[in-house]
């Protein structure tokens, strides 16, 4: 379902923050390259799992502005996995760590 060996950065500002199971969603608005807003929805981990983490239901906000690496859908549709982000004041999310494969 989604494209792990070609990761790409998306900038945007979050429309909506989805704190349900089995996975969080970000919606993102995104600007395209022709310049109108694209909306990306971008998939996370279980609520459980991204608690341990630090994580909680207020962690994006609608309005923030995001930098997020995801890995894109297959399909190229505008969504993918959240690998790695970015929040405002420095604050980041994700695996910071993370290396594609190849």
């Amino acid at each position: 379902m989604f494209d792990r060996a070609n990761n790409v950065t998306i900038n945007g500002t979050v429309k909506e923050f989805q704190w349900t199971n089995p996975h969080i969603f970000i919606q993102v608005m995104v600007r395209g390259p022709q310049g109108a807003l694209e909306e990306w929805s971008v998939e996370g981990g279980s609520p459980n799992s991204l608690y341990r983490q630090g994580w909680d239901n207020k962690t994006f906000q609608p309005g923030q502005q995001v930098s997020l690496l995801i890995s894109p859908l297959k399909t190229g549709a505008h969504g993918g996995s959240l690998v790695y982000g970015e929040l405002p004041g420095g604050k980041t999310v994700g695996n910071r760590n993370f290396r594609a494969p190849g």
